[in-house]
């Protein structure tokens, strides 16, 4: 999934007045930031322009991968979804995805503690013609909570705060849901290692996994692998800019969980790795109910073969 050209040029257009050095700059100290104090629970955007930037730079990304998520989830979710909320929103990548995937909601809750963030999001969501109600409340999500909603995510979050941070704030989104709760995050060793974490958390307070995996009992990857996926987006000249580079598109790697309140029906297998196609036959890497395998798909397979031959990273098969 990706922003809609016309969105594009709107979260360009708010950010005009600002010299092109300027926002290169911020994407920078952005960036630096992320990489030294992403786990201190610290602020990461600390001013107007460093919200254009992070909004030019990283919602793209976060929308595709948020998006690409909530699709999994919702091919496996029968059930309606009217009101969302979500958690340390940004300028509100997650909302535009959920607004995407779920066209059913009618009101969602941005909770977000950063004035430079939400004054971008709400101009966004107003310039943009945003599809549904929208309240945006300031909050540092660390302090809880006590609002419900159908569904509840969190979006490239977790992997900013402290492990028992984490296992908070989990706790309270889980008491927020009525329905199905996502979480996103980097598709990274450490961002698979948060989502493990997140796993068990929510298993052992009753839920069930309704994706990526086929079950709810515990992972069957070794310690030294990782479950991850990759939404491709399309880069705009000025997201190339930022970013200094030239390829007209960028893979986000991303890792996520989705679980619900009631009983759900998983998929019975799923795509771990990218499949190897060679002459006649496609070499496929699965997850399934029982655990990790092998499967070898020939033009014997037929219409197998030909979905096998479609399959991406993720997919069901």
């Amino acid at each position: 999934m990706e922003l809609p050209i016309e969105f594009r040029n709107i979260t360009e257009e708010l950010a005009a007045g600002i010299p092109v050095k300027k926002l290169i700059s911020a994407a920078n100290a952005i960036s630096e930031r992320y990489r030294s104090e992403a786990a201190s629970g610290k602020p990461l955007i600390t001013n107007d322009t460093e919200a254009a930037a992070y909004a030019i730079v990283r919602m793209p990304a976060t929308i595709g991968a948020s998006g690409s998520a909530m699709q999994y989830a919702a091919d496996r979710y029968d059930g309606e979804i009217n009101t969302a909320l979500d958690i340390g929103a940004g300028t509100g990548a997650c909302s535009w995805a959920a607004a995407e995937v779920f066209p059913d909601i009618e009101k969602i809750t941005c909770l977000e503690r950063e004035k430079s963030m939400i004054d971008f999001g709400r101009t966004l969501m107003e310039k943009g013609d945003f599809p549904f109600e929208c309240q945006w409340i300031s909050r540092d999500i660390t302090a809880g909570f006590d609002m419900k909603a159908d569904l509840v995510t969190a979006s490239y979050v977790l992997n900013e705060m402290p492990e028992k941070m984490q296992e908070k704030l989990i706790s309270a989104m889980w008491n927020a849901t009525a329905k199905l709760m996502i979480v996103i995050e980097p598709g990274t060793p450490k961002g698979f290692k948060n989502i493990l974490r997140i796993r068990e958390q929510l298993t052992e307070s009753g839920a069930k996994i309704l994706a990526p995996c086929p079950h709810s009992d515990k992972c069957p990857l070794p310690e030294d692998d990782w479950c991850h996926f990759t939404a491709r987006v399309s880069r705009t000249k000025l997201h190339k800019q930022l970013k200094g580079g030239d390829v007209p598109y960028e893979d986000e790697k991303f890792c996520y969980i989705a679980a619900v309140r009631d009983d759900c029906t998983p998929c019975s297998s799923r795509v771990l790795r990218h499949p190897k196609i060679e002459s006649g036959k496609i070499t496929l890497k699965l997850c399934n109910t029982d655990g990790i395998s092998e499967k070898i798909v020939t033009k014997k397979d037929g219409a197998l073969f030909k979905k096998a031959r479609k399959a991406d990273c993720g997919d069901e098969l």
